[in-house]
């Protein structure tokens, strides 16, 4: 076994509590359907490189900080318990590593938040090139839905949900034989969801209105908002909220004129530690907000029907669960 499994003073360990440890354990080789290919494990990974936060964090989150030896595309701090852990290991990046310094770690495993990193038209490479080199990749099932086929963060086909991190947990625990950890983790955040959804259906009432501001390339540009199937779309149908973006885009730009004309009720913005676009900085969005000649008409700004929200949490992750509660607690604060 590759963990750990107290089951007590072995002269008292009875032979159900014995089938049950081995009836967790995963059984190699493993072959895993993954975003289109079959990807097969003799064993479980030693050497974990993550490019994408999410799967950095879904990987803490398995008690498998141990194995990672690399990390990668950075959007917040890492969440607070795992500050410790997380200082000592190497960042190869804040935004995109390379392929060589991907490749040098002589990861057993990469795992992947975003296709567009490492997919078809990678950025940092394709799965072929990591495959060739003899290192398999995992992509999060959250971003298997999606038409990335530009290079770019693409367009969703169906409606982010739930299920896709769930599994995506699942299948991570699987892979490195600590599947009661999965089991665990899915459980605890599957409950604080329903948990979320049911107190926004107690305090919900009439037509409630948003929109997402994730960033901006330039703060007097077009900005990039939610579009109606990524996690804030998910959110806002789980909450009982209505986008007043239409698109299917991951974050689609659109015109502050055609935000303020549809007047939202409530604009979220994100929060991130992040650096690539002026219009990261949160202080820089509200700041725009209050003195756009255009923005500043909007009745959720005059109003201060404004949430600050971490900005990973708008992205596939297990904080989209954090931010689900945090929106239920403060919706009816905002009527």
């Amino acid at each position: 076994m590759h963990r750990n499994v107290a089951i007590g003073l072995a002269a008292l360990a009875s032979l159900s509590l014995i089938d049950a440890a081995h009836a967790g354990e995963t059984k190699y080789p493993l072959t895993i359907d993954n975003c289109g290919q079959s990807i097969t494990f003799e064993a479980a990974p030693e050497r974990d490189v993550t490019v994408g936060q999410s799967a950095t964090e879904i990987l803490y989150s398995l008690s498998l900080g141990d194995k990672v030896v690399g990390t990668s595309v950075w959007f917040s701090d890492v969440l607070p318990e795992f500050a410790d852990l997380n200082s000592g290991i190497e960042r190869l990046a804040d935004n995109d590593p390379s392929f060589e310094s991907v490749v040098a770690k002589k990861p057993d495993l990469v795992s992947v938040s975003y296709e567009w990193h490492i997919g078809p038209q990678g950025i940092v490479g394709t799965r072929e090139q990591f495959h060739d080199v003899g290192i398999p990749t995992y992509i999060l099932p959250t971003d298997c839905v999606k038409d990335n086929s530009a290079g770019v963060d693409g367009t969703r086909l169906e409606m982010y949900n739930t299920d896709a991190l769930y599994r995506a947990i699942r299948e991570l625990a699987e892979i490195h034989d600590v599947k009661e950890n999965g089991e665990a983790l899915v459980a605890d955040l599957s409950k604080r969801e329903a948990a979320a959804v049911a107190k926004a259906k107690e305090t919900k009432s009439g037509d409630v209105s948003a929109v997402f501001w994730f960033s901006s390339a330039e703060m007097d540009v077009d900005p990039y908002v939610a579009g109606r199937k990524g996690v804030p779309g998910w959110m806002m149908e789980k909450l009982g909220l209505r986008n007043i973006v239409e698109s299917d885009e991951e974050w689609p730009v659109v015109g502050w004129e055609t935000i303020a004309k549809a007047n939202p009720d409530i604009i979220v913005v994100a929060e991130m530690t992040r650096r690539r676009f002026p219009a990261d900085d949160v202080e820089k969005k509200l700041e725009f907000l209050k003195t756009d000649p255009v923005a500043k008409e909007m009745d959720a700004v005059k109003a201060g029907r404004i949430l600050v929200m971490d900005a990973h949490s708008m992205d596939p992750s297990i904080r989209n669960i954090s931010a689900l509660e945090m929106l239920a607690d403060e919706l009816p604060k905002l009527k």
